[in-house]
């Protein structure tokens, strides 16, 4: 669920009363053996933690594993934060692998600077990948030498408001650039990591990328995902390719239930593991089945699910 608002009109005094009013009210229907929520779009540690704060006056006592995404010091986890990203950075360092291609020479566009982009973009950089253009809702900047992305985040979140890229003083061979256009580069890889449906049937022919991995979540239509799959672009599905945040908020519901918090080097070891068995089973399934690999990964939750029912039986 969601509430339809803009936040940046909003103080903190009513940001913090909305979310919880909102946590009373789908009180009913969530709890930590039932429906656990996490953070998203425009949400952060901060609305997590009100989140929990609510439930507990509620409950009576604290209650850690209500949600996720929470501050460390409410219960939250090491490595939740930059999960997402680093899972992103995982499928995209592994499909690469995959296809041969020499990471340091590859090409990377991002769509989306919030958590999951510019988080994803920093550590693909530090792996080698060379991050050519990277927008928000202002739009975006592209060098075809490579962005520097510690100094963009530092520009974008070091200060006490979130600025714009479109204000970002350029340097030499940076030019200012539209989403539109950053979707449409010749790069290696396009990531994006902004809202859903930006790639569609009116834009999907122009995609010259070899490799898509889907940061955001549906980003591509599925009449666009048929053109992609008919142009043989790689596509590292959402369910997949996104799925380090969910994995993260996993780990932070465990420690949460035990009391028991783990160090950023099991988090991200743990989250390792996790991600790359995912992929090698997409990978191989794709390959077995001669289907994609977004096709894969629910053939792979799905028979999951339906052996568990078969081994459950049916009641009454």
């Amino acid at each position: 669920g969601g509430i339809t608002c803009d936040p940046t009109k909003l103080s903190k005094k009513e940001l913090q009363k909305l979310t919880k009013r909102y946590a009373a009210m789908i009180l009913p229907i969530i709890g930590p053996r039932a429906d656990i929520p996490a953070p998203d779009v425009n949400t952060n540690e901060e609305t997590m933690g009100w989140f929990m704060d609510a439930v507990s006056m509620y409950e009576g006592s604290t209650v850690l594993d209500i949600v996720t995404g929470k501050p460390l010091d409410l219960g939250g986890s090491l490595g939740r934060r930059e999960a997402t990203g680093r899972g992103v950075m995982l499928t995209t360092i592994e499909i690469l692998k995959k296809l041969k291609k020499d990471v340091k020479k590859t090409r990377i566009a991002v769509q989306g600077f919030g958590n999951v982009g510019s988080i994803g973009a920093e550590l693909l950089m530090e792996k080698g990948c060379k991050i050519v253009a990277v927008s928000d809702v202002s739009g975006g900047l592209y060098n075809p030498d490579g962005l520097n992305i510690p100094d963009l985040i530092r520009y974008v979140y070091g200060g006490d408001k979130i600025q714009l890229l479109k204000n970002y003083p350029t340097e030499k061979n940076e030019s200012f650039i539209s989403n539109e256009e950053l979707l449409k580069l010749d790069v290696d890889v396009l990531i994006p990591a902004a809202l859903e449906n930006q790639i569609h049937s009116g834009n999907a022919d122009e995609i010259k990328a070899d490799v898509v991995v889907e940061g955001a979540n549906g980003p591509i239509t599925k009449k666009a995902d048929r053109i992609l799959n008919e142009k043989r672009i790689q596509i590292v599905p959402d369910i997949l390719a996104n799925s380090g945040g969910v994995v993260v908020s996993y780990f932070e519901w465990v420690q949460g239930i035990q009391s028991f918090f783990w160090t950023i080097e099991e988090v991200n070891r743990n989250l390792e593991t996790i991600m790359l068995k995912a992929f090698q089973d997409a990978w191989d399934t794709a390959h077995k089945e001669k289907v994609s690999m977004r096709d894969a990964a629910f053939m792979l939750a799905l028979r999951k699910i339906a052996h568990a029912v078969e081994l459950r039986g049916i009641f009454p």
